[in-house]
């Protein structure tokens, strides 16, 4: 779980849009984010596993 600090100030506007911090919608990490569902991977492995994600499913071989 991130800093409610950390996650307060991503999510104010930035003086510069390239300074924008992209963090997760349900944690709020900010490493291993991915940007098509706005989640970290930790979160969306989770979410895979239980069915939440519609057209994705955990990959067995």
């Amino acid at each position: 779980m991130a800093r409610k600090a950390l996650i307060k100030k991503a999510n104010s506007k930035p003086k510069f849009s390239t300074r924008k911090i992209n963090r997760c919608k349900i944690c709020g990490r900010g490493h291993g984010y991915s940007r098509e569902f706005q989640i970290c991977r930790i979160c969306f492995r989770e979410l895979a596993s239980q069915g939440m994600l519609p057209g994705i499913k955990k990959a067995s071989w």
